[in-house]
């Protein structure tokens, strides 16, 4: 059914085929660009013409993935690589080194990463730790200082040959890089030029065809239709036009709002399309429904899971909970012994298998409400770069996939963000299928009200007080956090006192054991396959401390790490300590009208609570989104650097360093935030709020967050349009200057490949469509005759 629903005739694979090669070609031919100096560099070095240069294709199956040793970025084609030891090197860390400026093999990073007990994730003073609860985590060999040292001695030769790295940065040491090709038999240089003249010869339809100089949302004379039912306000940008959201409803798309599609997906702009349940086929997705479906299916093949592992958003931990008590919190919403809502996230459910997999009939709903799938299927989808992937090479995982979290409607200020702030690495599209709403009570949000203060009080002390910012050296107050009399008593049974934020701890030795500032610290990357080892359950947790995140043990291991099989978990063959906590899914918004956010407090911290309950009013939304514009990020990242001591992550611990202010994914924008970012620097994200049916496109490089008002499922899918190629890149050069343990690092997608199997489909598709339009008039022209 879905496969005849998405056949497409001559015409349309016509254009949608020239569409797609105008937009790769330019791509391909700087990579092209890339290989001939290095051809050129190399024939030299041999002594050989250009023409008379043979490039040794590498020893790599078609199920194996190729990584730079020193970036960690997937390596498509031409790269250098040591005969002795298959230390591989992909082409720009070979212009960078020749430069004298490598990037990409920064070391590690580790943060310190406190649990200083429940009482202090509302406003309580930091509980004191016994020597006992702290934990050394040991450095990988990797960010040694000999490692660094070796790095800034490694470099290229003055003919441009590279020598192979030291064994301490998983090199040998011996003979030169060698040059290697994976795509042997068809080289990028002969797809280029194939597809120059392919441009060429459908270059008439360029203009007929541009999405980018058309679109009905505007008016003869360039002015907004603020007349039209297809556009939702979702900015107030001064002197801009893209304040609105193209917002078609899904039953109303004709095939000519596919180009109407396309002038606003060229610009950047996310698009939301409304009840796209309803041209599909009415199933359940209430949570029960899928659980027993998803049982049905895992009694067969597997076995049962009755607990699962969920994301508290408050504090970051991870706490093993029953599925059927999680569905009920989902429904009826759940408090910790605070009376504070607990805001808790599903993570990776359905376990490790494809959702299709393990919920076929929702998955083949999910299927058939996909609107634009031209774009957006994962099989058929003419428009979508992924799918043009040869069935016999490894592909990235692009979903789709569920997210299942809580949400209440008042903007709790502390938590409440089910995703932070985070840039996906392609474009996506995420479908609201289900919402409950839990509604607090008056006594309720007395309880948040009294707890939001002491929160705000807690932040004034902590984030904001001049004794906490720009200290250095000098030693704190042991009576900031705790009473000296009771600090007395600790310090003579054994106890330190931390301060959060500090680069300096007190230190007590007691019988003879030493603590210092190297304890207490975790990495800063998330493990997204791994679970917790030392979780305690929901239930304990009301009733003890938070969950702390579980660690494992890492070690470097020699070899090659460049190399990835389908089956390996890892890449790079280095397993550093891995916090076990959930940092990376895919969503976060703030509410305008929600309960007690700071701005809502007036001088002695009190809230009205009589107009926060007139702001609580019922909709039928469920998540509030912020996505910001590209020319908007340097701007937006300005800020963060400047606020980040201000935000708080793991054990609502404040930041203390950033690697990435948008990749860490450990910041979420409040109502009170957004607004001190317009103040100061004069941007605004589009915000708006995804009701249950709408399908919200996010494209590449466009940072954005969540935050749910109602308990929420969304089922999201990645896909690679050809507009966004270029960002796709983008953001794969930012991420390989990460340091190497960072939860953004890794390059799962691959583009340059993809962008490379993609022209090679399509030049094919055009050479075959030009022999059968050939076939077809030779065919006339003799019956004419």
């Amino acid at each position: 059914m879905l496969d005849a629903e998405l056949t497409y005739g001559d015409d349309e694979k016509l254009r949608h085929n020239a569409y797609i090669l105008r937009l790769l070609l330019p791509v391909l031919q700087h990579e092209n660009q890339e290989q001939t100096f290095e051809k050129k560099l190399e024939a030299k070095l041999q002594g050989l013409s250009l023409s008379e240069l043979k490039v040794q294709k590498a020893d790599v199956d078609e199920d194996e993935r190729v990584y730079c040793n020193n970036c960690r970025t997937s390596i498509f084609d031409f790269h250098r690589s040591c005969p002795n030891c298959s230390y591989d090197l992909c082409l720009i860390c070979c212009r960078e080194i020749r430069k004298g400026h490598l990037q990409g093999g920064e070391k590690e990073v580790v943060a310190e990463c406190i649990n200083y007990g429940f009482g202090y994730l509302h406003g309580g003073k930091p509980r004191c730790q016994s020597l006992e609860e702290k934990v050394e985590v040991n450095v990988d060999v990797a960010t040694s200082d000999d490692n660094a040292k070796s790095a800034s001695e490694w470099k290229a030769k003055d003919d441009g040959s590279i020598p192979c790295p030291p064994e301490i940065m998983c090199g040998c040491g011996n003979g030169l890089l060698e040059l290697r090709c994976i795509f042997l038999e068809n080289p990028l240089s002969d797809l280029v030029e194939k597809a120059e003249k392919l441009v060429q010869e459908y270059d008439y339809l360029e203009i007929q065809e541009d999405p980018g100089h058309r679109c009905a949302c505007f008016t003869s004379d360039g002015i907004i239709d603020l007349a039209s039912d297809k556009l939702r306000k979702a900015a107030s940008r001064e002197d801009s036009h893209d304040n609105y959201l193209f917002c078609p409803t899904a039953k109303d798309i004709q095939s000519e709002d596919l180009k109407h599609f396309q002038s606003h997906w060229t610009k950047g702009e996310p698009i939301i399309v409304g009840n796209v349940l309803e041209t599909a086929s009415g199933l359940s997705w209430e949570p029960m429904v899928m659980w027993r479906a998803f049982r049905q299916i895992n009694n067969a093949r597997h076995g049962q899971h009755l607990d699962v592992t969920a994301i508290d958003c408050l504090d970051w931990s991870l706490v093993d909970i029953n599925i059927h008590q999680f569905f009920k919190g989902y429904s009826e919403g759940r408090f910790d012994i605070k009376s504070w809502p607990q805001i808790l996230k599903l993570k990776d459910w359905p376990p490790k298998n494809a959702f299709e997999d393990r919920l076929p009939r929702h998955g083949a709903e999910f299927m058939t409400a996909l609107p634009f799938k031209e774009y957006t299927h994962p099989r058929h989808g003419i428009l979508n770069v992924a799918v043009k992937l040869p069935s016999n090479i490894l592909k990235p995982d692009l979903g789709p996939k569920t997210y299942i979290a809580y949400g209440v409607h008042p903007e709790l200020g502390r938590g409440d963000s089910v995703t932070k702030l985070h840039c996906d690495m392609s474009d996506a599209v995420n479908i609201l299928t289900h919402t409950a709403e839990v509604v607090l009570t008056p006594d309720q949000l007395r309880c948040v009200n009294k707890l939001k203060q002491k929160h705000l009080a807690q932040d004034k002390r902590e984030l904001y007080s001049d004794s906490n910012v720009g200290k250095q050296g000098e030693e704190r107050k042991l009576s900031s956090t705790c009473e000296t009399e009771e600090a007395d008593v600790m310090l003579k049974n054994g106890c330190v006192c931390t301060l959060p934020g500090d680069t300096d701890q007190l230190v007590c030795d007691v019988n003879g054991l030493k603590s210092d500032a190297n304890d207490n610290k975790m990495d800063l990357s998330v493990d997204l396959e791994g679970k917790s080892e030392s979780t305690s359950t929901l239930e304990e947790k009301s009733v003890c401390n938070p969950t702390e995140a579980g660690e494992t043990n890492g070690t470097m291991k020699r070899g090659n790490p460049g190399r990835k099989r389908k089956r390996r978990k890892h890449y790079g063959g280095v397993k550093s300590r891995k916090l076990k906590v959930e940092m990376d899914d895919q969503e976060d918004p703030t509410d305008e009208e929600s309960l007690g956010s700071a701005d809502n407090m007036s001088e002695s911290n009190e809230i009205n609570l009589d107009s926060a309950l007139e702001g609580i009013k019922q909709t039928e939304g469920g998540a509030l989104w912020d996505i910001f514009r590209r020319q908007d990020v340097p701007k937006l990242q300005e800020y963060l650097m400047k606020h980040f001591k201000e935000f708080r992550h793991i054990h609502c611990n404040p930041l203390n360093q950033v690697i990435h202010p948008i990749h860490d994914q450990t910041m979420y924008l409040t109502s009170q935030h957004k607004r001190k970012l317009k103040e100061e620097y004069g941007i605004e994200p589009w915000t708006f709020i995804q009701k249950l049916g709408d399908a919200v496109f996010i494209p590449a490089g466009c940072p954005h967050q969540v935050r749910n008002l109602k308990s929420c499922i969304k089922v999201a899918l990645d896909f690679v349009s050809p507009e966004n190629v270029k960002e796709c890149l983008r953001l794969t050069e930012e991420f390989r200057v990460l340091p190497a343990n960072h939860r953004a690092k890794e390059d799962k997608l691959e583009v340059k490949k993809m962008a490379v199997y993609g022209l090679q489909r399509v030049v094919k598709d055009l050479e075959a469509l030009s022999r059968k339009v050939e076939l077809e008039e030779g065919r006339e022209n003799g019956n004419g005759s």
